[in-house]
């Protein structure tokens, strides 16, 4: 199947619409006020650290514990991202720690 000119175009225009729409919105909508609704400061305290626990249980959510190597990879993985927030808080430092860790022992260590 062949892509038209005209089709990767439009696609890229909406796509581009659709991010700066994203982006624009609040400066539309919050830009003229010195301070931000306390609905929107509640969200902004409390999200990131949902959104944290949510990545987290789905990261666990398929250890089977029966079965080698018991979630071992997963577990360690997610140990070594405690330690090194605790350790250094820098979040980024701690996700790609604990990401790199999790590829290397899926790919290497507990390979089935």
């Amino acid at each position: 199947m062949s892509i038209s000119f005209a089709y990767s175009v439009s696609a890229i225009a909406v796509v581009a619409l659709v991010t700066w729409l994203t982006r624009a919105t609040p400066y539309l909508l919050f830009g003229g006020k010195s301070e931000l609704p306390e609905t929107v400061s509640y969200l902004g305290a409390v999200l990131p650290a949902s959104i944290m626990v949510i990545l987290v249980v789905y990261f666990l959510r398929n250890i089977d514990l029966t079965v080698f190597p018991f979630g071992l990879a997963e577990l360690l993985s997610a140990a070594l991202v405690i330690v090194v927030q605790f350790m250094k808080k820098n979040t980024i430092l701690s996700i790609l720690l604990g990401t790199t860790c999790y590829m290397i022992l899926i790919r290497t260590v507990f390979a089935v």
